[in-house]
């Protein structure tokens, strides 16, 4: 049998030890892949709200945590619009005003108000009906919210004690948007008395202008008031928010790695000890302490991929079902390479480390004393 066969094969002598192992193990993986693609997947959501219609960035007010705004920044005057408008390199400014209402039986909806005449900034398909007209009591409704509370086009919905007319039903493709829905900038602003204010202001640059010179020009004249935002690094309140999720995968990633390494250093140590007169016959025909030391590594770290490949099958499980229950709703999660590749990392240190004071103490056993061994 050659050396990379027994690598692959040793681990799983034992079978029910493997197993227990490669479960303590996968267990930490698939959270840590879970956390991964819920982050990704809010990073992604938001990153389309910002840019909703092709905007190349968005202005906020500054970082107020009390405003009740979704985004955590504060609202500003419309008069800002104007002023951002008149920028050179700016070709359209768009305000909207985006808050949380009570929507039929759902306590918490997302309500955009927006100017008709500027609905592409909104990049909504309507599926069915129209859209809204201006300054009226008329709401377009995202095909997910239509769904979760029943209604189409000619009923009509209680948004915050008001009835509103369903005049149309949209989809843009973003689960943030499609869970929510459209009215005038002028209706949502009067029903969440917010008269004359916007939360956010999507903007368009000139055709070849550079959008990092305009998003600086803007700065640099009004950075005191007001907060240019290109990506959601920008924003200070879901960055940090962001962070706490980053920081609790990778608290969960040491712990995967101490209990892991624990549980491997278990195995590979009965491994180990059963197989002393093994060893030492490997050793008498000549194998060198590397090799054992390279094996046991080797057999060690076959365990814990192994782990990893599971814990990531069931991390990917576990996510899409709880999608599919309605648990995670408006939140579409995001796969990606970086987020397997620290998986697997980890799984690989696990290996490593757990491995490690197993693989010496094979390779230091003296072949006499390993053979005379029962």
């Amino acid at each position: 049998m050659s050396f990379i066969s027994l690598i692959f094969k040793n681990p799983f002598r034992n079978k029910s030890r493997a197993l227990l192992a490669i479960i303590g193990i996968g267990i930490g993986i698939a959270t840590i892949v879970a956390l991964g693609s819920i982050t990704d997947g809010l990073v992604a959501s938001m990153d389309e709200s910002l840019h909703a219609g092709g905007s190349d960035f968005s202005i906020s007010g500054k970082e107020d945590t009390t405003s009740g705004s979704i985004f955590g920044t504060g609202s500003l005057d419309e008069e800002w619009i104007g002023k951002i408008e008149n920028v050179t390199g700016v070709k359209q400014a768009v305000g909207v005003y985006i808050g949380m209402v009570s929507m039929g039986d759902s306590p918490f909806s997302t309500l955009i108000g927006i100017n008709p005449n500027d609905k592409q900034f909104a990049d909504l398909t309507i599926t069915k009906g129209k859209l809204f007209t201006d300054n009226s009591n008329e709401v377009v409704l995202g095909k997910l919210a239509a769904n979760e509370v029943n209604k189409t086009v000619g009923d009509s919905i209680t948004i915050e004690n008001e009835e509103f007319d369903v005049t149309g039903i949209y989809e843009t493709g973003d689960t943030n948007q499609d869970q929510g829905a459209y009215s005038s900038l002028t209706t949502v602003q009067r029903l969440l008395e917010a008269e004359n204010n916007v939360s956010m202001i999507y903007v368009k640059v000139d055709s070849g202008a550079d959008v990092d010179e305009v998003t600086k020009r803007i700065d640099d004249k009004y950075g005191d008031n007001i907060t240019t935002i290109t990506s959601i690094a920008d924003m200070e309140t879901i960055a940090s928010s962001l962070d706490m999720v980053n920081a609790a995968s990778w608290a969960i990633s040491l712990l995967a790695i101490i209990i892991g390494g624990i549980g491997i250093i278990n195995t590979m140590i009965m491994s180990v000890y059963e197989r002393t007169r093994e060893i030492g016959v490997l050793k008498a025909v000549g194998w060198k302490s590397r090799r054992i030391l390279a094996m046991i590594l080797g057999e060690s770290i076959v365990l814990t991929i192994t782990a990893g490949i599971v814990g990531s099958i069931i991390g990917v499980i576990g996510i899409e079902l709880l999608v599919s229950a309605g648990i995670l709703s408006g939140l579409s999660p995001v796969y990606t390479i970086s987020t397997f590749a620290e998986a697997f990392t980890i799984a690989i240190v696990v290996g490593l480390i757990g491995g490690f004071y197993p693989a010496w103490r094979a390779s230091r056993l003296p072949p006499t004393e390993a053979l005379r061994y029962e």
